[in-house]
C-alpha cells in the first residue's frame, strides 16, 4: 500500500518497508519517524516530547483477528492512519489472529490504540502498544520458519487444499497472494526469474483507494508455463512467503476493474 510517503531518519521511505523488513533490523534504532506531509489530518507538532531522546518506535500488537483476515482488512480497520507495514504472527504454521502494525510516525501509535475493541467484521479487536523488539522478533521467527528453520510456516496444509491447487485446470495466469505493499513489477520478474515475463504481464491488484491489495496477477507465455511456476507456491519474496493460485483471464479482468 502506497501511505502517504512517511520518512524515516535513515532517509528510506516507509513504503519500502514491507520489501526490506531486514534492512530496517540491522539499522535498528536509526528508525524512526519524522512528521508526514501537512496535509495528513493527524499532522502533529514536532517532537518536543522527545528533545534529548528519540521517539519511540511506532508500532502495535494487535489481536483477535479473524483466520480468514488479510493485510487489506487490517489496513481498512487502521484507516485513515499511514501502515508502513503488517505482519501475521503464525504458529504451527497456522494463522494466531495476531498481528504487528508499523505506523507512519509515533503519534499515530496513540490513534491506533482508541481502535480497540472495535469490530472487524463480527469480531472485536484488541489494540495493544508493542516494542520495536517484540516486532523485530517476530520478523525472525517469521523469516527463520519461511526458510525451513522451523516447522512453523512450512508445515503442510490440509491435503485436500494442496490437491485442489494440483488439479486446477491451468490457463496461463496466475494468482499471488501475500505481497508485500511495496511489491513492484520488477520484484516479481525476480520472483519468477527462470521464466520469460514482460512487465505488460504482470498486474498488481489495487483497491478502490488506488493501493496496493497485496495481490497480483500474472500472464505468461503457455499454461504449461504457469503450471511449471507453481514450484515457486509458498516461497519468499523478501521476508514474505508468496502463495501461488491458478486463474484465468476473467478473474484477472474482474479484479483489475475493480481497482479502477
Amino acid at each position: 500500500m502506497f501511505y502517504r510517503g512517511s520518512k524515516f531518519i535513515d532517509g528510506g521511505d516507509g513504503r519500502e518497508m514491507g520489501a526490506k523488513r531486514q534492512r530496517v533490523v540491522d539499522q535498528g534504532p536509526s528508525f524512526y519517524g519524522t512528521s508526514p506531509a501537512s496535509s495528513f489530518m493527524y499532522n502533529p507538532a514536532p517532537y518536543t516530547a522527545y528533545v534529548n531522546q528519540p521517539p519511540p518506535f511506532p508500532v502495535v500488537r494487535v489481536r483477535g483477528l479473524p483466520f480468514d483476515c488479510t493485510e487489506t482488512d487490517v489496513a481498512e480497520f487502521f484507516h485513515g492512519l499511514d501502515i508502513v507495514d503488517i505482519l501475521f504472527v503464525h504458529n504451527n504454521g497456522k494463522f494466531s489472529g495476531e498481528a504487528f502494525c508499523v505506523l507512519g510516525y509515533p503519534l499515530q501509535v496513540d490513534f491506533a490504540l482508541q481502535r480497540n475493541r472495535q469490530n472487524l467484521g463480527r469480531r472485536y479487536i484488541e489494540v495493544f502498544r508493542s516494542k520495536r523488539q517484540e516486532y523485530y522478533k517476530a520478523i525472525a521467527r517469521e523469516v527463520s520458519d519461511a526458510r525451513g528453520g522451523s516447522p512453523h510456516r512450512r508445515a503442510p496444509r490440509a491435503k485436500s487444499y494442496d490437491e485442489a491447487k494440483d488439479s486446477a485446470e491451468h490457463t496461463g495466469v496466475l494468482r499471488l497472494r501475500g505481497l508485500p505493499f511495496s511489491a513492484g513489477k520488477d520484484d516479481i520478474m525476480e520472483f519468477f526469474k527462470d521464466f520469460v515475463l514482460s512487465e505488460d504481464a504482470i498486474n498488481i491488484t489495487l483497491n478502490s483507494e488506488g493501493r496496493p491489495t497485496g495481490e497480483a496477477f500474472v500472464e505468461f507465455a503457455s499454461a504449461e508455463d504457469s503450471k511449471a511456476a507453481m514450484v515457486k507456491d509458498r516461497m519468499t519474496l523478501g521476508s514474505r512467503y508468496i502463495e501461488l493460485f491458478p486463474s484465468s483471464n476473467e478473474e484477472l479482468e474482474e479484479a483489475v476493474s475493480r481497482g479502477r
